[in-house]
Parts: structure tokens; C-alpha cells; sequence
């Protein structure tokens, strides 16, 4: 039996408060809703996540669960073999059944208290560019809304939902079970109301009665100048729906930059790799270096050689805590040219003899060029 499973897919220890279990579900909850994360397998992953936090967030449920497993969790002492299975298809609840028979059963929450929504997130895809120096979007996604019929209520214009008469409210019944230990008592939600203590009689055409509808919805995103891949953007009450007149959830916007084709980036700094030929390199020059501000000139002293990294300063990204523009480093790289026509390999022969430098150049056979010929197909 293992009774640690429902712990592990909300990623908290067995001695998990019920705050930082709480957090755990709503943080995997936005991870893999179905209406935001669209990858394989996503869905099931929700529905794991919900199944676990039903027992965990239910301080008798989780009782049972760490004592009996998920069959404890579900009304039994697990069943099976060495188990202790139900009488006439009940099972017990677990020692705070046996105790709520005789000192009347446990608190439980209100079911008529207001509930904050559920919080979603939206990938937001820029371009290195739009990092950079930040930008405005608008994201449409779908949401559950507060119905616009009932305005959240559930019941038909002009009706009610009234107090449920099977619970008295509560949301909660009791059930006593006979045993061969005599009579057990144990809560479980109302099938009447399913425990909203509430019942509609006339339910709204619009949300058949849940008080939520799907709706398209729009909002504009502020992404600020210097934003990276994983950083999120909260958007208060931008999320689902609340329950009994709670308020909205919120949006989480996970940033995903793409890859620049002439930049890397690390930070504030942006890196610029800038090939030069050998006679550049050699000589010096005058060179357009491009930034994501703009091209610069830059000065390459004589006898540069590959590896040398120029600074050029206020030239990256900003920081997202404000201050000063990151720097731009660009790194050399000296290309040494093939396919030299004849002019050239005079030149660089030249070259060697000025300098004395004694060279035995590799002439091609016909097998060489051969191979260079099925190398080029």
C-alpha cells in the first residue's frame, strides 16, 4: 500500500501544512489546465493533481488516506487481502468515524463562504528584440466566467437557490452504518446539494445551475524592458471565475524569448561574434558592428588575433531591477579564406619571403581532387 502517492504529485512531504499544500495544487493546477498547457498528457496530469488534492485539502480524508491509503480515503480500511473490507458494501471511515459517533461528528468549512477562482497561465512567445526593450500584448484565451444570466447565482432570473433540505446547509450528512462493533457514523458530502449546502430549484438556462460559463476574454500584457524565458507576469483577476461571489483568480504569463541569429544573451549582457579575414586581423581596421541598438563602428587594432573580446559599454539589455544598460562583448574570429586565385597565393608567397618565412605548400594529386568533387555533391 502506498501512502505517500497523493503527496509525491503534489511534490509536499507527509507533513505538509495545509497552506503549503493548498499552494502546491494551485501552482500544478495552473501548470497543466487543459484550457492553458495543450501538451500530451497535460489533462491527465490535471486530473491526478485534482484527485489529490480532494483528500489532502480534507483534514479526515488525508487522516484516513495516511493510515489506510486511497481506500481509507474513500470510505474503507483499504480492503483486500490482510485488509478489513466493508460490511454490506460500507467501510469504515477511519478512527474519526468511530469518534464522531459518540462526541457528534468534526468541523467542517462552510460551503456557503466565498471562494477565490481558479488561477490559469498563457505562454507568451517574443522575439529577442521585443525582450530587449519590452512591449505590449494582447492575449485571448478562454476562461470560466461569472454567468451573465444569473450573474453567479446558479438559479433562474427572478428565482433563488434555497437552503438545502437534506443538510440544513452544512454540505455535509451523516451516515450510520450497523457493524458487528454496533452502529458507526460517518460525514459525507451531501448528495442532495453536493455540498454546496444550497439547492436550485430552477436552475439557469444559461449555466444549467454551476453559476460559471466559458468566455472568450481578452487582456492587454505590459511586458517590461528585459524580461527572459521563464519569467512570469501576474495578472490580478484575470483567472477563472470565484465561487459564492468570491473574486477572480489571477493569470500567470510565462515569458518564452526566442533565439536571436546574431546574439546571444546572458543577463544584461549581450555577446557578438564578429569574423574578421587575416588581412583585417593583420593590418587594423574600421568595422560596422551591429547591436540590438543599432550598428556602431568599431576600431580593430593591427595584429588582432582570434579570441580578442571588445567591450562595447551600454550596449546590451537592461535590467529588469532598473540601473544602468547591460554591455555588448564582441568576441574575434579570424576566417582564414580558401579558394585563393592566383593573385593571391603570389601575394602571400610574397608575403613569406618578406618575412622569411619558409612554407611548402600541399599541391592536390588526382585523388584529391577527385574526393573534392564527391565531397561537393
Amino acid at each position: 500500500m502506498n501512502n505517500t502517492e497523493y503527496y509525491d504529485r503534489l511534490g509536499v512531504s507527509k507533513s505538509a501544512s495545509q497552506d503549503e499544500i493548498k499552494k502546491a495544487y494551485r501552482k500544478l493546477s495552473k501548470k497543466y489546465h487543459p484550457d492553458i498547457n495543450k501538451e500530451p498528457g497535460a489533462e491527465d496530469k490535471y486530473k491526478e493533481v485534482q484527485e489529490a488534492y480532494e483528500t489532502l485539502s480534507d483534514p479526515q480524508k488525508r487522516s484516513a488516506y495516511d493510515q489506510y491509503g486511497p481506500a481509507g480515503a474513500n470510505g474503507g480500511f483499504g480492503g483486500g487481502a490482510g485488509g478489513f473490507g466493508g460490511f454490506d458494501g460500507a467501510g469504515f471511515g477511519g478512527f474519526e468515524d468511530i469518534f464522531s459517533s459518540f462526541f457528534g461528528g468534526g468541523a467542517s468549512r462552510n460551503p456557503n463562504a466565498p471562494r477565490q477562482g481558479d488561477d490559469l497561465q498563457y505562454r507568451v512567445n517574443l522575439t529577442f528584440e521585443e525582450a530587449i526593450f519590452g512591449i505590449e500584448k494582447e492575449v485571448s484565451y478562454n476562461r470560466e466566467a461569472t454567468c451573465r444570466t444569473c450573474t453567479g447565482s446558479g438559479a433562474k432570473p427572478g428565482t433563488s437557490p434555497v437552503t438545502c433540505g437534506r443538510c440544513h446547509g452544512s454540505g455535509i450528512i451523516n451516515v450510520d452504518t450497523q457493524t458487528p462493533l454496533g452502529t458507526m457514523r460517518r460525514q459525507m458530502t451531501c448528495d442532495v446539494c453536493h455540498g454546496r449546502g444550497k439547492q436550485i430549484k430552477d436552475p439557469c438556462q444559461t449555466c444549467h445551475g454551476t453559476g460559471h460559463e466559458k468566455q472568450a476574454h481578452t487582456v492587454t500584457v505590459k511586458v517590461p524592458a528585459g524580461v527572459e524565458t521563464g519569467q512570469k507576469i501576474r495578472l490580478a483577476g484575470q483567472g477563472e471565475a470565484g465561487f459564492n461571489g468570491g473574486p477572480y483568480g489571477d493569470l500567470y504569463v510565462i515569458i518564452q524569448v526566442q533565439a536571436s541569429d546574431k546574439f546571444e544573451r546572458e543577463g544584461t549582457t549581450i555577446h557578438y561574434r564578429l569574423d574578421l579575414n587575416f588581412v583585417q586581423a593583420a593590418l587594423g581596421d574600421k568595422v560596422h558592428v551591429p547591436t540590438v541598438h543599432g550598428d556602431v563602428d568599431m576600431v580593430i587594432p593591427e595584429g588582432t588575433q582570434t579570441g580578442k573580446i571588445f567591450r562595447l559599454k551600454g550596449k546590451g539589455a537592461p535590467s529588469l531591477r532598473g540601473g544602468a544598460m547591460g554591455d555588448q562583448y564582441v568576441t574575434v574570429n579570424v576566417v582564414t579564406p580558401t579558394n585563393l586565385n592566383d593573385r593571391q597565393k603570389a601575394a602571400l608567397k610574397d608575403f613569406a619571403a618578406a618575412g622569411n618565412i619558409h612554407v611548402q605548400p600541399h599541391k592536390k594529386g588526382f585523388f584529391d581532387k577527385v574526393k573534392d568533387a564527391f565531397d561537393e555533391l
